[in-house]
Protein backbone atom coordinates (compact mmCIF):
# COMPACT_ATOMS: atom_id res chain seq x y z
CA UNK A 1 0.00 0.00 0.00
CA UNK A 2 1.57 3.53 -0.87
CA UNK A 3 1.66 6.18 1.54
CA UNK A 4 -0.65 8.96 0.89
CA UNK A 5 0.02 12.45 1.51
CA UNK A 6 -3.85 13.43 1.22
CA UNK A 7 -6.25 14.30 3.86
CA UNK A 8 -8.63 10.99 4.63
CA UNK A 9 -11.46 11.87 5.84
CA UNK A 10 -12.92 10.23 8.32
CA UNK A 11 -16.39 9.36 6.62
CA UNK A 12 -14.57 8.23 3.90
CA UNK A 13 -11.41 5.93 5.73
CA UNK A 14 -14.16 3.80 7.42
CA UNK A 15 -13.74 0.62 5.49
CA UNK A 16 -12.37 2.40 2.38
CA UNK A 17 -8.34 1.47 2.96
CA UNK A 18 -8.38 0.79 -0.75
CA UNK A 19 -9.93 3.75 -1.95
CA UNK A 20 -8.25 7.03 -3.47
CA UNK A 21 -10.92 9.99 -3.17
CA UNK A 22 -10.44 13.21 -4.93
CA UNK A 23 -12.51 15.49 -2.87
CA UNK A 24 -10.80 18.43 -1.91
CA UNK A 25 -8.01 16.36 -1.52
CA UNK A 26 -4.37 15.50 -3.04
CA UNK A 27 -6.13 14.10 -6.04
CA UNK A 28 -8.59 16.40 -6.20
CA UNK A 29 -7.06 17.54 -9.77
CA UNK A 30 -9.58 14.88 -10.50
CA UNK A 31 -12.39 16.61 -9.52
CA UNK A 32 -14.22 18.52 -12.59
CA UNK A 33 -14.32 21.63 -9.77
CA UNK A 34 -10.42 21.91 -9.92
CA UNK A 35 -9.05 24.48 -12.18
CA UNK A 36 -7.83 22.68 -14.83
CA UNK A 37 -8.74 24.17 -18.20
CA UNK A 38 -10.07 22.38 -21.08
CA UNK A 39 -10.44 23.13 -24.54
CA UNK A 40 -13.91 21.84 -26.47
CA UNK A 41 -14.47 22.08 -30.09
CA UNK A 42 -12.83 25.15 -30.19
CA UNK A 43 -14.24 26.86 -27.04
CA UNK A 44 -11.78 27.26 -23.77
CA UNK A 45 -13.96 26.20 -20.72
CA UNK A 46 -12.46 26.70 -16.90
CA UNK A 47 -13.38 23.59 -15.77
CA UNK A 48 -14.54 20.40 -16.89
CA UNK A 49 -17.66 21.25 -14.71
CA UNK A 50 -18.13 24.46 -17.08
CA UNK A 51 -17.97 22.69 -20.44
CA UNK A 52 -20.12 19.88 -18.87
CA UNK A 53 -22.61 22.02 -17.83
CA UNK A 54 -22.46 24.12 -21.02
CA UNK A 55 -22.47 21.48 -23.52
CA UNK A 56 -26.10 20.46 -21.66
CA UNK A 57 -27.36 23.42 -23.42
CA UNK A 58 -24.95 24.29 -26.47
CA UNK A 59 -27.67 22.78 -29.47
CA UNK A 60 -30.68 23.64 -27.39
CA UNK A 61 -30.24 26.79 -25.33
CA UNK A 62 -26.81 28.72 -27.06
CA UNK A 63 -27.13 31.77 -24.99
CA UNK A 64 -27.63 29.38 -21.72
CA UNK A 65 -24.47 27.45 -22.71
CA UNK A 66 -22.43 31.11 -23.22
CA UNK A 67 -23.83 32.50 -19.87
CA UNK A 68 -21.90 28.72 -18.27
CA UNK A 69 -19.16 28.96 -20.31
CA UNK A 70 -18.44 32.56 -19.02
CA UNK A 71 -19.57 32.41 -15.68
CA UNK A 72 -16.45 32.75 -12.95
CA UNK A 73 -16.61 29.87 -11.25
CA UNK A 74 -17.67 25.85 -11.50
CA UNK A 75 -20.37 26.12 -8.71
CA UNK A 76 -22.01 28.96 -10.95
CA UNK A 77 -22.10 26.80 -13.52
CA UNK A 78 -23.64 24.34 -11.76
CA UNK A 79 -26.06 26.79 -10.63
CA UNK A 80 -26.92 28.32 -13.67
CA UNK A 81 -27.20 24.47 -15.59
CA UNK A 82 -29.88 23.56 -12.82
CA UNK A 83 -31.81 27.18 -13.15
CA UNK A 84 -32.13 25.92 -16.97
CA UNK A 85 -32.92 22.09 -16.53
CA UNK A 86 -35.67 22.99 -18.83
CA UNK A 87 -33.64 23.65 -21.65
CA UNK A 88 -31.61 21.08 -21.52
CA UNK A 89 -31.19 18.37 -24.48
CA UNK A 90 -33.89 16.17 -24.44
CA UNK A 91 -31.36 13.07 -24.76
CA UNK A 92 -29.29 14.41 -21.65
CA UNK A 93 -29.48 11.25 -19.43
CA UNK A 94 -28.34 9.20 -22.58
CA UNK A 95 -25.17 10.95 -23.55
CA UNK A 96 -24.16 12.24 -20.05
CA UNK A 97 -21.55 9.61 -19.55
CA UNK A 98 -20.32 9.15 -22.97
CA UNK A 99 -20.01 13.42 -22.53
CA UNK A 100 -17.91 13.30 -19.29
CA UNK A 101 -15.85 10.46 -20.95
CA UNK A 102 -15.31 12.68 -23.17
CA UNK A 103 -14.48 15.90 -21.29
CA UNK A 104 -12.11 14.16 -18.41
CA UNK A 105 -10.04 12.44 -21.42
CA UNK A 106 -9.60 16.12 -22.72
CA UNK A 107 -8.01 17.03 -19.29
CA UNK A 108 -6.38 14.33 -19.40
CA UNK A 109 -4.52 15.04 -22.81
CA UNK A 110 -4.36 18.20 -22.24
CA UNK A 111 -2.82 18.86 -18.56
CA UNK A 112 0.30 16.82 -17.92
CA UNK A 113 -0.08 17.26 -14.22
CA UNK A 114 -3.53 15.48 -14.16
CA UNK A 115 -1.94 12.62 -15.82
CA UNK A 116 0.84 12.14 -13.48
CA UNK A 117 -1.38 12.52 -10.22
CA UNK A 118 -3.89 9.85 -12.20
CA UNK A 119 -0.53 7.40 -12.89
CA UNK A 120 0.27 7.76 -9.04
CA UNK A 121 -3.16 6.24 -8.08
CA UNK A 122 -1.66 3.14 -8.74
CA UNK A 123 -4.19 0.49 -8.23
CA UNK A 124 -6.37 1.99 -6.25
CA UNK A 125 -10.47 2.03 -6.47
CA UNK A 126 -10.26 5.91 -7.60
CA UNK A 127 -13.59 7.29 -6.52
CA UNK A 128 -15.87 10.36 -6.19
CA UNK A 129 -16.41 10.74 -2.53
CA UNK A 130 -18.15 13.22 -2.25
CA UNK A 131 -21.35 12.03 0.16
CA UNK A 132 -23.98 13.93 -2.23
CA UNK A 133 -23.51 12.33 -5.17
CA UNK A 134 -24.53 8.40 -5.90
CA UNK A 135 -24.37 8.60 -9.64
CA UNK A 136 -21.03 10.24 -10.12
CA UNK A 137 -19.89 9.63 -7.01
CA UNK A 138 -20.17 6.79 -4.30
CA UNK A 139 -22.57 9.42 -2.24
CA UNK A 140 -23.97 9.31 1.62
CA UNK A 141 -23.97 5.56 1.95
CA UNK A 142 -20.85 4.79 0.20
CA UNK A 143 -22.69 2.43 -2.39
CA UNK A 144 -23.28 4.98 -5.04
CA UNK A 145 -22.17 4.09 -8.95
CA UNK A 146 -19.58 6.14 -9.08
CA UNK A 147 -19.19 6.70 -12.71
CA UNK A 148 -16.65 9.33 -12.79
CA UNK A 149 -14.42 7.43 -10.94
CA UNK A 150 -14.71 4.68 -13.26
CA UNK A 151 -14.17 6.98 -15.98
CA UNK A 152 -10.76 7.65 -14.76
CA UNK A 153 -10.04 4.26 -13.85
CA UNK A 154 -10.39 3.33 -17.15
CA UNK A 155 -8.18 6.27 -18.38
CA UNK A 156 -5.77 5.47 -16.06
CA UNK A 157 -5.70 1.52 -17.53
CA UNK A 158 -5.40 2.85 -21.45
CA UNK A 159 -2.65 5.20 -20.33
CA UNK A 160 -0.32 1.89 -18.91
CA UNK A 161 -1.37 -0.41 -21.82
CA UNK A 162 -0.28 2.91 -24.27
CA UNK A 163 3.19 3.00 -21.95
Amino acid sequence: MIELKQFRDKWLAEGFDDYIGFYNREFFCLDNFSSFCVCVDGILYCTVEHAYQAIKFIDTAPEVAELITNCYSAYDAQRIAHENIDKQRADWDDVKVSVMERLVRLKLNQNPYVKRKLLETENYTICEDSPKDAFWGIGPNKDGRNELGKIWMKLRDELRTAE
